[in-house]
């Protein structure tokens, strides 16, 4: 698959980005979500790549081909989130309906102090299972994530909320395994996003949405070397200012043998590809992996 994703460039400034939030938090969201329209064009004009791969996707997932409102919503949907963050890393959840689904047994788990990596994607809203976490303190959480990748963005949201920016671990880091392990141990929630591989990852092979795609083996390897279970979990932003979170166990803490791990990883790594089609099928707008996702070129 692709490592494209982690070589883009941004297409924003810090002046852009930083106009986008004063308008955010000065003249509120009904503001800021004007300006959504006119950028989505603007994206869309200028982006044809882009385009290209939300096409491939939408005719994937909507099985008929996709026109020009159907990228165009695509882009507005991606959009929309990403100015949603400006209000979840303020603290300003309140603006927004989050519903949460399927939510008890996690809460067990953090009442019994049990460590689980929460796995994700990028389909829907990370940021409204970190502002649950963070700011209504609904469990402890730290996530794995790549720094160094859209800076500027980044770099501007941590600017809100420190906090948020404290629970981050760097991956790639020569001490972050064992950060992991420590937060685990104390009952932590590692969230991690499994549907992009990167350079040095290991990769599983799955079916996903009718041809094989490359996933990263890394969440499973992790959980089957810590011993940890491992719990699904998707942000689905519904449009306006709704947003559906779930929440789906995937595994148990694996009692597994090393000669056992191979297998155990890719049927696993599996399993996610599939859940994540069929909730990517119930939410098509909201796949943000806008890139050559099936390796077609």
């Amino acid at each position: 698959m692709s490592r494209e994703w982690i070589k883009k460039t941004e297409r924003s400034s810090d002046f852009w980005l930083r106009l986008i939030r004063w308008i955010a938090l000065r003249l509120g969201r009904p503001a800021a979500r004007l300006l959504l329209w006119p950028i989505t064009l603007f994206y869309y004009v200028l982006s044809p790549r882009v385009v290209r791969d939300s096409r491939d996707y939408l005719g994937r997932v909507l099985e008929r081909r996709a026109g020009f409102l159907d990228v165009y919503r695509h882009l507005h949907s991606f959009a929309s989130t990403i100015l949603d963050r400006v209000f979840l890393l303020s603290g300003r959840e309140d603006l927004l309906d989050v519903r949460i689904h399927n939510a008890d047994d996690l809460h067990a788990r953090v009442d019994q102090g049990q460590g689980c990596i929460l796995l994700g994607s990028h389909l829907g809203s990370f940021e409204v299972l970190r502002a649950l976490g963070v700011h209504r303190q609904h469990f402890p959480l730290r996530v794995l994530m790549y720094p160094d990748h859209n800076q500027t963005i980044t770099r501007l949201l941590n600017v809100l909320s420190p906090e948020v920016a404290s629970t981050v671990i760097p991956l790639g880091q020569v001490d972050t395994l064992l950060k992991v392990r420590e937060s685990l141990e104390q009952g932590d929630l590692i969230g991690m996003l499994g549907d992009r591989v990167a350079e040095s990852d290991k990769q599983v092979e799955c079916r996903f949405m009718g041809e094989m795609a490359q996933f990263p083996a890394g969440p499973l390897l992790l959980a089957a070397t810590l011993n940890v279970p491992v719990i699904l979990f998707y942000g689905l932003y519904r449009g306006g200012n709704c947003y559906d979170i779930y929440f789906e166990l995937l595994t148990e803490a694996p009692e597994i043998t090393r000669a056992q791990r191979q297998e155990f990883i890719k049927d696993l790594t599996c399993r996610y590809a599939a859940r994540l089609e069929y909730y990517a099928q119930q939410a098509p707008y909201n796949w943000f992996n806008f890139y050559d996702y099936w390796h077609k070129d």
